[in-house]
């Protein structure tokens, strides 16, 4: 049988409390006994109290959860997940907390076991797309949570921290279509559940779930829209997840077509560096000089002198974390917007003449 509290307080002959106490108040002893409590447990094989059971007891764990829709690798090889990371990260260590990530790629009911049973104080919902269920466990366990994508149901008392993605993007749009631009390709990754890759037929932007990508495809619209461009008349094209290789994957024939696009607008850097991957493997005589955007400003972003937006992402993880961490007393204080801004590099220029 494993050693238990009862045989280290018996061998000493003190109470439950007092060994207790020899671990987690051990001001409360003198240097002697401490050091005789925990003499006898070495001797019987007794590693300390239940971490989880003292944690019930005092009614907090010291752990945020970070939710975010993918495999558990994309937080450490995404480069806009990473500095997100980094954020929340840098305030956790600020309250003393640490960080559980739970990704929710996995079947909806092993996911779901996985947000019931996280041993955690609150929840980061990073990157989730039209997993409600996912909130409504983190609800029905009286948890808080902070969201990095904005949500028509959202209630007033529930915290956000993210960017106008609708804006954003309709300005990265708004440079291209000045640029003469009416021949475009719009790309997104995991526009709908189990899309194959490569050009997707939606009657409207509506149908995308995600809401972040969501917005940005609207934002896109939007600008097109403005200078004649109906929704029916744009390409939307579908990557199967967030990578380069699924990028050049997803426009791979896009410009064999009779009229092929002359400018892609990415829905992430990550995407859109694909882009220009597919582009740069094309025999050097059969390189289209297509424009190309992408979104977010990740540090590849200015090597390959891509026009983007730039959002803080650091700064988003900061402040999720410091708003679950450390609730604003006003309700509309939990609702934080982030400004952008339109970073314009070689990788957009006027329509090539014909």
């Amino acid at each position: 049988m494993k050693p238990t509290l009862q045989a280290v307080a018996d061998a000493v002959g003190v109470s439950r409390s007092t060994v207790s106490n020899a671990y987690s108040r051990p001001d409360q002893l003198s240097s002697a006994l401490r050091e005789r409590i925990l003499d006898a447990a070495r001797q019987l094989g007794y590693p300390g109290p239940n971490p989880t059971a003292r944690s019930l007891r005092r009614g907090f764990v010291g752990s945020i959860g970070v939710l975010f829709t993918s495999q558990l690798s994309y937080a450490f090889t995404d480069p806009f997940a990473v500095r997100f990371l980094a954020g929340v990260g840098e305030a956790a260590e600020r309250h003393g907390t640490s960080m559980l990530l739970v990704p929710l790629s996995r079947a909806e009911l092993d996911a779901r076991r996985a947000v019931e049973n996280a041993a955690v104080d609150g929840f980061c919902v990073y990157c989730v797309a039209d997993e409600e269920w996912a909130l409504d466990v983190i609800r029905a366990r009286g948890l808080p949570f902070v969201s990095t994508a904005a949500r028509d149901d959202a209630g007033p008392d529930e915290r956000f921290v993210g960017i106008d993605e609708r804006a954003a993007a309709r300005g990265v749009a708004a440079h291209v279509a000045g640029l003469g631009h009416r021949q475009v390709a719009l790309l997104a990754d995991s526009v709908l559940p189990d899309a194959p890759a490569g050009p997707l037929t939606l009657p409207g932007v509506d149908q995308v779930p995600h809401p972040t990508t969501h917005g940005r495809l609207a934002g896109f619209a939007d600008a097109f829209a403005e200078v004649g461009v109906d929704w029916a008349e744009l390409n939307l094209v579908n990557a199967q997840g967030n990578s380069r290789q699924a990028a050049a994957a997803a426009v791979a024939g896009l410009f064999d077509r009779p009229a092929p696009p002359t400018a892609v607008l990415a829905c992430s850097d990550v995407l859109a560096l694909g882009v220009l991957d597919a582009l740069a493997g094309r025999p050097s005589g059969d390189r289209p000089p297509v424009s190309v955007t992408g979104f977010d400003d990740v540090p590849e972003a200015a090597a390959a002198g891509l026009t983007t937006v730039r959002q803080p992402a650091e700064e988003k993880g900061r402040i999720a974390a410091q708003l679950l961490l450390d609730p604003p007393v006003d309700a509309a204080a939990g609702h934080v917007l982030l400004p952008t801004a339109l970073v314009v590099r070689t990788s957009t220029g006027p329509v090539p003449r014909s």
